[in-house]
């Protein structure tokens, strides 16, 4: 442990990632204004999984961290996608 790098992000980078997170956050509220049917809940979905990435990357040091925990976290979503994926096919042929 005491021979790991550390690595000082400057606040500024956390600055333009909060930034970041507001516009996007603004950008899915707003979304639901705009008429656009079934692609809503898409465009509101793409706009979490970019805010998703962004936490991931930046506030939780992924980006810093050994490639293995990221595919760690990988795998969880990956399994967390067919698991929903499991739960809707059952719903649906029932």
């Amino acid at each position: 442990m005491s021979n790991e790098k550390h690595h000082i992000v400057p606040y500024h980078v956390y600055v333009v990632i909060l930034g970041a997170l507001l516009i996007l956050t603004f950008a899915s509220i707003g979304i639901t204004s705009i008429e656009l049917g079934s692609l809503t809940v898409a465009a509101a979905l793409f706009f979490a999984v970019i805010k998703t990435y962004l936490v991931l990357i930046y506030f939780m040091h992924l980006k810093y961290d050994k490639p293995y925990i990221g595919i760690m976290v990988g795998a969880v979503f990956l399994l967390f996608i067919v698991v929903i994926i499991i739960t809707f096919l059952d719903y649906l042929y029932r």
